[in-house]
């Protein structure tokens, strides 16, 4: 098998056994086995299980990262965009991988390259949502950026706590119902002289 097609397949399995174990229980026999390899075949590849779980956790953040970019440059009406975002944290949570998983719920956050990366999906995402703020508002940058967090914080919050948690209310209902929380705060906001 090619070393690019090895890779992924390695990944895929890896991602299969962090995401149903965790960090500190999954091994490397477990995502060898998993993958159908030797031990010596995933060494090749990464040379240790955190080597490997930082290579998931980054695809995983920038995934997010880039849905969220894609939700904000999807329109210039910042109803939908608010509507966007939210459905694109709650698209990303209710994904088959359980990926989210690995951003949200890592049980390896006190190791700082992990903590790097998890805090890098709410400081780039705030990043992107502070600058539409502030070019709407006219607020300063460090106001733009806590009601950025804010909003960051509310959606992969909720988004997690509906999928545990809030049964008989559909992927897309709940998207819009925080939405809807969201966009009745965050249009209280006067738009400036050129909006």
């Amino acid at each position: 098998m090619p070393r690019r097609e090895r890779r992924a397949q390695l990944l895929e399995s890896a991602l299969e056994v962090f995401v149903a174990q965790g960090y500190h229980a999954a091994a490397m026999d477990d995502i060898a086995d998993r993958a159908g390899v030797s031990k010596p075949v995933l060494y090749q590849h990464f040379p240790g299980k955190l080597d490997l779980y930082l290579a998931l956790l980054d695809s995983s953040c920038d995934t997010i990262i880039d849905n969220c970019r894609q939700a904000l440059d999807s329109t210039q009406d910042n109803k939908l965009r608010v509507a966007a975002t939210m459905d694109a944290f709650f698209e990303y949570v209710a994904g088959d991988t359980g990926a989210f998983r690995l951003v949200f719920e890592s049980d390896l956050t006190n190791e700082p390259a992990v903590r790097e990366q998890v805090d890098r999906v709410t400081s780039e995402c705030a990043a992107m949502i502070a600058h539409v703020i502030h070019d709407d508002t006219g607020l300063p940058d460090t106001a733009s950026r806590l009601l950025a967090v804010s909003l960051v914080g509310m959606a992969q919050v909720s988004a997690r706590f509906w999928l545990s948690e809030a049964g008989g209310i559909t992927k897309a209902d709940a998207a819009a119902l925080v939405a809807g929380l969201a966009w009745r705060g965050i249009r209280g906001y006067p738009l400036t002289d050129e909006h």
